[in-house]
């Protein structure tokens, strides 16, 4: 996480929705010969206290499972390069604009028989955001499919133990000068979801 407080005041509740929005982001560990991550969806639980998710059985993590882990789930939102030119003020440099969100937290293994729950809890998740689509389900799969599949992965839970976030939207400039910023990213081809970074920008100005 940035080390300036400024760009780190957002409070653990807005933190976590922020994570719950995004549901996809990157799991890691120590591993016996060093880090080992994963990129995987997530749901979280309603009381926000701990992640559910899934990993392939061969996936090396779910290999170290054999006890619980400390781990780290990272998630990123919209970012951008930022050029000095946009601020419309002398001696600036560089930078890159974006948000993100960090939970730790002791991972475990979930037991197989959980595997089903977590699957459809999953994409009964991510499907409602789809509406008016009706969602998915997994009886739509044929059970003997359905379960070779599921021999597959693993169910896992990260209770979450804290987390930090950084929203890095310029506020350390003056607001015309984050105004320009915003619009010079929106004609930019340098990062991700960079229309949604220039309207966050805007929105922090308020």
């Amino acid at each position: 996480m940035h080390p300036n407080p400024i760009f780190r005041k957002a409070s653990h509740t807005s933190a976590l929705e922020f994570a719950k929005q995004r549901g996809f982001g990157i799991l890691s560990i120590n591993g016996e010969d060093g880090p080992i991550a994963a990129h995987v969806p997530f749901i979280v639980s309603e009381d926000g206290t701990y992640i559910e998710a899934h990993v392939m059985r061969s996936n090396p993590i779910a290999r170290a499972l054999k006890t619980s882990q400390t781990a780290l789930l990272a998630v990123s939102g919209p970012d951008g390069y930022i050029s000095p030119d946009w601020y419309g003020v002398e001696d600036q440099v560089p930078t890159w604009n974006y948000t993100a969100a960090h939970l730790r937290g002791q991972l475990q293994l979930l037991p197989q028989d959980d595997l089903l729950g977590v699957l459809e809890r999953l994409s009964d998740e991510f499907e409602a955001r789809l509406a008016p689509k009706p969602i998915w389900k997994t009886d739509k799969v044929q059970a003997e499919a359905l379960n070779k599949m599921m021999r597959m992965i693993v169910p896992i839970r990260l209770d979450i133990s804290s987390i930090d976030s950084t929203t890095k939207l310029g506020q350390n400039k003056t607001d015309a000068a984050r105004i320009g910023a915003a619009e010079g990213l929106e004609t930019s081809n340098l990062g991700s979801e960079r229309s949604t970074l220039a309207q966050l920008m805007r929105e922090a100005l308020d």
